[in-house]
This record gives structure tokens, sequence and C-alpha cells, in this order.
């Protein structure tokens, strides 16, 4: 049997628990496709499962990972839209059979989609996960129309940088909260209006640049009370989306009858495929932070916990 090397993850804990092992190579079943994986990348999700991961139906020892980009190398009986050979880039199913930090990952055919052809593999990888939570964020919860107002918080992040340019691209008008180091990236990424979030208080900023009116939606990458301190920042009927979790009083949201939507990505491939035409029109672009092959998996981990990066971190697995 064909062996794969892998990074592992022993048992649950820091960064300390991954181990390079060599895994039989996984075999596709018949709606499924096998992908050689030329690089992934790391988001949040993947040390809070790191570190306790049982919620996400994994066990140790297991590979994690979600995000892949790579060749078509194997199809199923049953798949009809791939054929070997492909490029093609996804985020993988969680809960699911396995993560990307491999040299080979299977997939259902129903979440894998062709890579943008402007886009490396190394480009590509920091997509899926982080593109497909923004875009579900903002276009399919939060419904953004062409003249509204929102705002982004964390908007240099992985997440917040694809938001901030999803919402340029959708017509919208962007504030954004970051550091002041990053004031002039988030602009080129396309914020009209940037926000240092440790010097100034965005729920003045917004409510004096709105007239007191405040903004149409609300996107929050941050946590802790970013959401409760954002609801003097919304609109009477806004809307507010949150992929983290958060604390503090909401109660003022009933008041203003605004929308809170918690949200966990739902694999589809029709956004890697709206995605794809954006990034092949030059309208989205991959922020990446840092490039580690993939044996340096655990310092990658090491440096998202860390915060404070622009962009994502991404493993090359296959040399480039």
């Amino acid at each position: 049997m064909y062996c794969m090397k892998a990074m592992v993850i022993k048992d649950f804990g820091g960064p300390e628990v991954f181990e390079l092992r060599e895994l039989p190579k996984p075999t596709p079943e018949a709606d499924e496709v096998l992908v050689r994986v030329y690089a992934t990348s790391i988001n949040p999700v993947d040390y809070k499962i790191r570190q306790a991961g049982s919620w996400a139906g994994v066990k140790p020892p297991a590979v994690i990972g979600y995000d892949v980009a790579g060749v078509v190398e194997a199809v199923g009986a049953a798949v009809k839209d791939f054929k070997v050979g492909d490029d093609v880039y996804y985020t993988p199913d969680i809960p699911g059979k396995g993560g990307s930090y491999a040299e080979y990952h299977v997939a259902r055919e129903a979440i894998v989609a062709h890579k943008p052809k402007n886009l490396s593999y190394l480009e590509a990888a920091s997509v899926p996960l982080a593109g497909g939570t923004a875009w579900d964020a903002l276009i399919t919860r939060a419904q953004l129309k062409v003249g509204e107002t929102v705002l982004i918080h964390g908007g240099t992040g992985g997440v917040g940088s694809f938001a901030i340019q999803i919402a340029r691209a959708a017509g919208a008008y962007v504030y954004t909260t970051c550091s002041a180091k990053n004031a002039e990236l988030a602009r080129k990424l396309g914020a009209h209006k940037v926000i240092d979030y440790k010097t100034e208080n965005f729920a003045e900023v917004i409510t004096r640049e709105t007239g007191g009116k405040g903004v149409d939606v609300v996107f929050d990458t941050v946590g802790g009370e970013t959401v409760a301190n954002s609801i003097a920042a919304t609109k009477m009927y806004g809307r507010i989306v949150s992929v983290v979790d958060i604390a503090g009083n909401t109660y003022m949201g009933f008041m203003k009858n605004i929308t809170l939507h918690y949200l966990f990505l739902q694999r589809e491939r029709y956004k890697l495929d709206y995605l794809r035409a954006l990034i092949e029109r030059g309208q989205i672009k991959p922020l990446i932070a840092k490039v580690l092959p993939l044996e340096e998996v655990a310092q990658a981990h090491q440096l998202l916990e860390q915060g404070g990066l622009a962009g994502k971190v991404v493993l090359q697995v296959v040399n480039q």
C-alpha cells in the first residue's frame, strides 16, 4: 500500500502535539475525488480543533487542516465534473474524513471547485475557508446590497481581508477596524474609511460619519464584546454577522430590531465558483502573511495564535 507523509496531532493540546508520520494514501469513494495537495493554509478553526477538537468529530491521532489547493489524481465512479489533472481548490468538511496537512486528501465532489487560473497553488490555498466565510457572512447571510454601508472588524486578518474586497465588489461603502500599522494595507484592499481600534472608538466614528444613522451591516471577526459595542453603530433594522464567540450586553439590539447571525461555513461549491470569478477579474487578491513548509505546521499555528498577522499563513506541501 502506498503511503503518504502527513502532519498528525497525536493528542489534543499545544502546537507540540504535531508529528510527521506516514499514513496510507486515501482511496476515493464513488462521489469523491483524490487530490494531490500542493498547498494548504492555517485558520483559527485549525488550532481550536488541535486544542480540543472532539466537537468536530476529531479523535487523535488525526490529520487536521481545512484548505486545499492541488491537482486531481483520481476520481470516483460517479464523479462528473472533474477529471485527472484538474487544478482544484476547496475547504474540507468539518466533521469529515480528515484534514489537509498531508500529501493527499479525498473530498466530496460537491465541495470541490476549479482553481482560479491566475493564482498559484500557494495563493489559492489561502482562499477557500476564509474567502467562503466572508462570502457567506456578507452575501448569503447579511445580503449586502449595492449602496449599503458595512463595518468589517479585523479587516486585514485572514477573513477580514477577503471581506473588504467582497464588500467593495458588491458595491458597498466599507468601514473597517485594524491597527494603525495595517491602515494603508486596508485602504489598498478597498476600505473607504479605516478606524484604528487601539486609539479610536469605532462606534463614535461611525455615528459621526453616518450622521447618527449607523451602518447597514456589521461583520465581526474579532470576538469578545465587539458585537455588543457595534450595536450603537448599526442602523435600525440592520444586520450583524459574527464568526466568533461574543460577550457583553446585546439587549439594545432588540430595541433597534437588529438581526444577529451566527455563522459556521457550510461547504458548497458555488461560493468558490463566485470567488473564482472575482479573482480572475482582479477584484479579489489573496493576502498572504507567511509561507512555511508543511513540516513547520507547529510554527504556523504559533504565529496565528499570537495574532496581529496581515493575511493568511500558508503551508507549502509540494515545491512549486
